[in-house]
Protein backbone atom coordinates (compact mmCIF):
# COMPACT_ATOMS: atom_id res chain seq x y z
CA UNK A 1 0.00 0.00 0.00
CA UNK A 2 1.40 3.32 -1.09
CA UNK A 3 2.05 6.25 1.32
CA UNK A 4 1.58 8.67 -1.54
CA UNK A 5 -1.82 10.79 -2.17
CA UNK A 6 -3.74 10.30 -4.66
CA UNK A 7 -4.55 12.20 -7.50
CA UNK A 8 -7.52 11.72 -9.86
CA UNK A 9 -6.74 12.89 -13.02
CA UNK A 10 -9.43 13.02 -15.61
CA UNK A 11 -8.07 13.98 -19.47
CA UNK A 12 -9.18 12.83 -22.92
CA UNK A 13 -5.64 13.66 -24.68
CA UNK A 14 -2.86 11.33 -24.22
CA UNK A 15 0.12 13.90 -24.43
CA UNK A 16 -1.65 15.78 -21.90
CA UNK A 17 -2.33 12.82 -19.74
CA UNK A 18 0.91 12.07 -19.85
CA UNK A 19 1.85 15.38 -18.78
CA UNK A 20 -0.02 15.49 -16.16
CA UNK A 21 0.95 12.12 -14.49
CA UNK A 22 4.55 12.93 -14.74
CA UNK A 23 4.08 16.53 -13.14
CA UNK A 24 2.34 14.67 -10.05
CA UNK A 25 4.52 11.88 -9.74
CA UNK A 26 7.42 14.36 -9.38
CA UNK A 27 5.32 16.17 -6.88
CA UNK A 28 4.78 12.57 -4.96
CA UNK A 29 1.10 11.32 -5.89
CA UNK A 30 0.41 8.10 -7.01
CA UNK A 31 -2.02 9.43 -10.15
CA UNK A 32 -5.12 7.15 -11.15
CA UNK A 33 -6.05 8.29 -14.93
CA UNK A 34 -9.54 8.32 -16.54
CA UNK A 35 -9.96 9.14 -20.64
CA UNK A 36 -13.79 10.13 -19.89
CA UNK A 37 -15.33 11.21 -16.55
CA UNK A 38 -17.13 8.10 -17.00
CA UNK A 39 -14.31 5.61 -16.30
CA UNK A 40 -13.09 8.36 -13.35
CA UNK A 41 -16.86 7.65 -11.77
CA UNK A 42 -16.63 4.05 -12.20
CA UNK A 43 -13.78 4.34 -9.70
CA UNK A 44 -15.04 6.57 -7.67
CA UNK A 45 -15.80 3.32 -5.23
CA UNK A 46 -12.26 2.22 -4.67
CA UNK A 47 -10.69 5.61 -3.98
CA UNK A 48 -10.01 8.57 -1.69
CA UNK A 49 -7.92 11.26 -4.25
CA UNK A 50 -6.47 14.57 -2.30
CA UNK A 51 -6.61 16.08 -5.53
CA UNK A 52 -8.23 16.04 -8.70
CA UNK A 53 -7.30 17.35 -12.00
CA UNK A 54 -10.58 17.41 -14.68
CA UNK A 55 -10.09 18.22 -18.35
CA UNK A 56 -13.25 20.59 -19.34
CA UNK A 57 -14.11 19.28 -22.78
CA UNK A 58 -14.35 15.39 -22.73
CA UNK A 59 -16.41 12.80 -24.90
CA UNK A 60 -19.63 11.75 -23.22
CA UNK A 61 -20.28 13.38 -19.09
CA UNK A 62 -18.44 16.56 -19.79
CA UNK A 63 -15.71 18.19 -17.65
CA UNK A 64 -17.75 20.50 -15.51
CA UNK A 65 -20.61 17.63 -14.91
CA UNK A 66 -17.36 15.23 -13.58
CA UNK A 67 -16.04 17.90 -11.76
CA UNK A 68 -19.67 18.77 -10.11
CA UNK A 69 -19.78 14.73 -8.85
CA UNK A 70 -16.15 14.82 -7.67
CA UNK A 71 -16.78 17.48 -5.55
CA UNK A 72 -20.25 15.91 -4.44
CA UNK A 73 -18.72 12.53 -3.79
CA UNK A 74 -15.03 13.98 -2.49
CA UNK A 75 -15.76 17.06 -0.81
CA UNK A 76 -12.57 17.35 0.74
CA UNK A 77 -10.40 16.39 -2.47
CA UNK A 78 -8.67 19.68 -4.09
CA UNK A 79 -10.24 20.34 -7.36
CA UNK A 80 -8.41 21.53 -10.68
CA UNK A 81 -10.23 22.20 -13.72
CA UNK A 82 -8.05 22.34 -16.65
CA UNK A 83 -9.00 23.76 -20.39
CA UNK A 84 -8.18 25.67 -23.33
CA UNK A 85 -11.56 27.71 -22.56
CA UNK A 86 -11.40 31.08 -21.03
CA UNK A 87 -11.49 30.95 -17.44
CA UNK A 88 -14.95 32.86 -17.04
CA UNK A 89 -16.31 29.98 -18.64
CA UNK A 90 -15.05 27.61 -16.33
CA UNK A 91 -17.28 26.09 -13.14
CA UNK A 92 -16.55 26.41 -9.82
CA UNK A 93 -13.57 24.94 -8.66
CA UNK A 94 -10.72 25.48 -5.81
CA UNK A 95 -8.21 26.17 -8.86
CA UNK A 96 -7.98 26.79 -12.29
CA UNK A 97 -5.09 25.03 -14.84
CA UNK A 98 -5.45 26.68 -18.35
CA UNK A 99 -3.77 25.00 -20.97
CA UNK A 100 -1.16 24.51 -22.32
CA UNK A 101 -0.27 23.44 -18.79
CA UNK A 102 2.88 24.54 -17.58
CA UNK A 103 4.58 22.39 -14.83
CA UNK A 104 5.09 25.81 -12.54
CA UNK A 105 1.67 26.61 -12.38
CA UNK A 106 0.31 23.07 -11.65
CA UNK A 107 3.62 23.10 -9.04
CA UNK A 108 2.22 26.42 -7.15
CA UNK A 109 -1.69 24.77 -6.98
CA UNK A 110 -0.13 21.74 -5.43
CA UNK A 111 1.46 23.72 -2.97
CA UNK A 112 -1.79 24.92 -1.67
CA UNK A 113 -2.84 21.45 -1.20
CA UNK A 114 -0.04 20.52 0.97
CA UNK A 115 -1.03 23.91 3.46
Amino acid sequence: MSERPLALVVEDSPDQMALLRRYLDREGFDVLSAVDAESAISAFADISPLVAVIDLLLPGITGAECARLVRARFPECYLIVSSVLDEADYPDADAALPKPIVGADLRRLLAEVRR
